[in-house]
C-alpha cells in the first residue's frame, strides 16, 4: 500500500484487524481516521512525530499528514479504524451542534489519546464493534443504514472527546534520544523537501553522521531518509491537486520539490496508481458528491 489511499465511499470501518500487511508503506488520504490500537507492537509515524503505542492508544489524524505503522515482521498487530468524509458528516454535527467535535483534526491535524484501556475506552471499542455491523448490513435500505452510521459515528466522535479531555491531563513523557533525533530528522525534511536534499546534507545540518542519521531514521521509522523525502514530495503534490485545481501540472511538480516533470509523472503514476490529472478529476468528483448528501 503506497502513496495515496483513495476512498471510493464516505465511510470505512474495520474492527479488530489483525492481518499483517508487510508490505504497508507511508500513505495518506483526504478522509478523518481514527485509529484504536489493541494489542501487539506497532511504532507509528505520523508527520515528524513517532508514537510508540500501548493497548488502548487511540490516533487521531486527518489523513493527509504522511504516515506509516512500523511493525516487527510476524508480531501481533491488532487494530480498529475508522476512515470517514468529514463533508459526509459535518452537517449532521452541525444539527446537533457537535461542530466542535471535529475542530480537534482540523487544528491539530493528529494527536495520541491514552486510554490505558479504561472503561471509556471499553465502551469506545463497543461503538466501534456496532458501526462496523451496520456498514457491514446489505439488508437495509441505504438510507437507514446511513443515518444509524451517522448517528453511530458522532456517538464516537462524543467518546473520543471525552477521552481526549481526560488525557490532557497527564504529564507528557520523556522521550528516548533516537525517538528524539529520528523526529528532528523528520522535521528537518518537513522543512525542506522543496530544496535539494539528500542524506548528506540533512545529516550535517542535525549534526549528525551520515550513517546514523540513516541507521536511527530507518530503526524509529521504518522509512529510509529519501523514502521520506519522496513521500513529503508526493502529498505536497496531492494537496496542490486538490486545492489548486487551475494550477498548472508542471508548476505542482516545482513547488513540490521534483526537478522535473518527467520524474514527477513517473513517481505519482507508480505510486497512486493513476496519473495526477485522473486523480485531480477523480477528487474534485469524489468532493462534489459527497456535498450533496
Amino acid at each position: 500500500m503506497k502513496g495515496k489511499v483513495v476512498m471510493e465511499q464516505p465511510l470505512m470501518v474495520h474492527y479488530r484487524m489483525d492481518k499483517y500487511w508487510g508490505h504497508i508503506d507511508y500513505h495518506s488520504h483526504q478522509e478523518y481516521e481514527i485509529y484504536f490500537f489493541h494489542a501487539g507492537s506497532c511504532r507509528y509515524l505520523i508527520h515528524d512525530q513517532i508514537y510508540d503505542l500501548e493497548p488502548g492508544d487511540i490516533l487521531l489524524m486527518d489523513g493527509m499528514a504522511l504516515h506509516k505503522p512500523n511493525t516487527p515482521p510476524n508480531s501481533e498487530y491488532i487494530r480498529s479504524t475508522i476512515h470517514f468524509s468529514p463533508q459526509w458528516i459535518e452537517k449532521s454535527l452541525d444539527g446537533v451542534g457537535g461542530g466542535y467535535l471535529l475542530e480537534v483534526f482540523q487544528k491539530l491535524h493528529h494527536c495520541l489519546i491514552r486510554t490505558r484501556q479504561s472503561e471509556d475506552s471499553k465502551e469506545l471499542e463497543r461503538l466501534i464493534q456496532r458501526l462496523e455491523e451496520v456498514y457491514r448490513k446489505t439488508e437495509i435500505g441505504h438510507g437507514e443504514k446511513e443515518a444509524e452510521a451517522k448517528i453511530l459515528l458522532m456517538q464516537i466522535l462524543v467518546a473520543v472527546n471525552k477521552l481526549g479531555e481526560l488525557d490532557s491531563l497527564k504529564k507528557p513523557r520523556k522521550k528516548p534520544e533516537k525517538e528524539t533525533h529520528a523526529e528532528n530528522i523528520a522535521s528537518y525534511i518537513q522543512a525542506n523537501f522543496q530544496q535539494k536534499l539528500s542524506i548528506v546534507s540533512i545529516a550535517e545540518a542535525l549534526n549528525l553522521s551520515k550513517s546514523y542519521a540513516s541507521h536511527v531514521f530507518k530503526e524509529m521509522t521504518g522509512f529510509t531518509i529519501m523514502e521520506y523525502v519522496m513521500g513529503c514530495r508526493l502529498n505536497r503534490v496531492k494537496q496542490l491537486l486538490v486545492t489548486e485545481p487551475d494550477k498548472a501540472l508542471k508548476d505542482v511538480a516545482s513547488e513540490s520539490g521534483f526537478e522535473s516533470v518527467s520524474h514527477f509523472s513517473r513517481y505519482f503514476r507508480e505510486k497512486v496508481g493513476m496519473t495526477a490529472k485522473v486523480y485531480r478529476n477523480h477528487r474534485q468528483l469524489q468532493y462534489s458528491e459527497e456535498k450533496k448528501t
